[in-house]
């Protein structure tokens, strides 16, 4: 089977399934099934390397014993296939026996499908995308590396899946910012809101240049943790760390905002934060309790920029995007306190201003990146961990007036921030009304009742898309309004027991 033909030929079964409503289950569809395939392989590994290994797994629901098709005329199909999978493996793969003392490596299995769904109706369609996912080889390097490519298509698909878009920050982001953070061996990185894996992913790719011996490669495996709340971003996050080589992936099905942030030691600090926290989204009273009285924001964006200020390592490093109404808020009295703790407390040296259309069609907000330090930088004035705070403001590429799906970020859009990065200097237009990058004090910053909206962009530009990209962009935010109310809706009859 050609890897470039995988998601379209999925695509093309999975339209005739009449249990597949939209491509938000259609990749949640595929999710569990490529998860089962990928720990199939990886038990192969364990099984060759441990003693006596066990699967959590029972034998018959193991992908070896009932997915695969010998071609003697005995597979599971039809009703019998639909039978098997919705009476038999997701009851027992919910219900695994999972103890403190259960390794992660198996753990994950349950934690996987706790809410984990199957959608599809038709029994012969789905024994046809069982077998195109069984005919990957996942054993070899040359072609477990070119699925990884696929699996990049696949997350690269939510962007247009309804809300599933939010899990998924383009690869070009993920990836500078990784590079910016510099991994070094013997580090832990940590996303609070991990999404479908790309900052571990690319943290992974930068540290994997350094880690040269055997301890390194040890060092490399233990590098991440992560944290998502939503089942089926952590399905797929788990499913991408493993197939990245990361037998025991400390990412844990979890809401990170409902642990007192005054409880954290020591050890439950990292090294590095890389993250691109939900927003827009309100918390209510009782997640707010666990933060202190002056910090405690409605708004979820806040709250993971405390959380990531609590959980930071002496000398640790952290790189977050975060929307605009944080940076220009001056009249929210909480906002206001969460940046002045870290300018205080913290050596915030840099602000990205990134384009407004990074994260169409999901979201237009506005974002940027905040680079600091748990650090006093050099320099610093009384009352002040902070120096002085750089932005720089990330035009369009020449030829772009809007990021979309046909015209999506790419690594090289990046290179104007690297270049600046490493030889800093103010540019100011010579009436001064274009200011791209400039560099102020925390003093002027205060001043400016704490407005770290600056270099804004002289002019929104906003681009006429052609008819078929506004549809697609119609589709996509109707979709995501739908999926919203059914959630609401759901609950509702969840609380009435209807």
């Amino acid at each position: 089977m050609l890897l470039n033909n995988f998601v379209k030929n999925i695509r093309n079964i999975m339209r005739n399934d009449p249990g597949i409503n939209g491509d938000a289950q259609r990749i949640e569809q595929i999710a569990w099934m490529l998860f089962l395939k990928v720990y199939d392989e990886k038990e192969d590994d364990w099984e060759f390397n441990e003693v006596n290994y066990i699967s959590i797994i029972p034998e018959h629901c193991r992908w070896r014993n009932w997915a695969k098709d010998k071609a003697d005329g005995n597979a599971l199909t039809a009703d019998e296939l639909l039978n098997f999978v919705n009476g038999t493996l997701f009851p027992a793969l919910k219900r695994l026996e999972v103890t403190p003392n259960t390794p992660m490596n198996k753990a994950i299995v349950r934690t996987t499908f706790e809410d984990a769904n199957q959608y599809m109706k038709d029994g012969v369609l789905l024994r046809q995308v069982i077998n195109i996912i069984d005919e990957l080889d996942l054993g070899d390097y040359k072609k477990k590396h070119a699925f990884g490519e696929i699996y990049e298509s696949i997350l690269k698909e939510m962007q247009s899946a309804g809300t599933a878009g939010e899990f998924y920050t383009p690869r070009a982001l993920t990836d500078f910012m990784a590079k910016i953070i510099n991994p070094q061996v013997g580090e832990q990185m940590a996303d609070f809101a991990c999404g479908t894996g790309g900052f571990i992913i690319s943290w992974l790719n930068e540290l994997d240049k350094k880690a040269k011996t055997a301890q390194d490669r040890i060092e490399y495996a233990k590098s991440i943790y992560g944290i998502e709340k939503k089942q089926f971003p952590y399905m797929l996050c788990i499913t991408n760390a493993l197939l990245h080589g990361i037998n025991e992936p400390k990412i844990f099905h979890d809401n990170s905002l409902t642990k007192d942030v005054l409880n954290y030691t020591d050890d439950d600090k990292f090294d590095v934060i890389l993250m691109n926290p939900p927003y827009g989204g309100n918390e209510k009273a009782d997640i707010k309790m666990h933060f202190p009285r002056d910090l405690a924001s409605g708004e979820t964006a806040d709250l993971f920029m405390v959380l990531i200020m609590y959980r930071l390592k002496r000398n640790g490093r952290a790189a977050v995007v975060l929307p605009d109404g944080f940076m220009s808020s001056t009249t929210d009295n909480t906002k206001t306190a969460i940046k002045k703790k870290l300018l205080r407390e913290f050596n915030l040296h840099t602000i990205i201003r990134l384009p407004g259309s990074i994260f169409s069609p999901y979201t237009t907000i506005a974002t940027n990146i905040l680079f600091f330090n748990n650090e006093r930088a050099d320099y610093a004035e009384e009352g002040f961990s902070t120096a002085n705070t750089w932005f720089y403001r990330l035009d369009m590429p020449e030829g772009y007036k809007h990021f979309s799906k046909t015209k999506p970020m790419l690594a090289e859009h990046c290179h104007p921030i690297e270049e600046w990065w490493n030889d800093r200097k103010e540019i100011v237009s010579e009436d001064g009304h274009d200011v791209k990058s400039r560099c102020f004090t925390p003093k002027q910053l205060m001043a400016m009742d704490y407005n770290l909206d600056q270099c804004k962009f002289p002019k929104e530009v906003i681009e006429i898309l052609p008819p078929s990209e506004l549809l697609d962009d119609y589709y996509i935010q109707r979709r995501a309004l739908e999926q919203e109310i059914d959630s609401t809706l759901a609950e509702i009859k969840r609380l009435l027991g209807i």
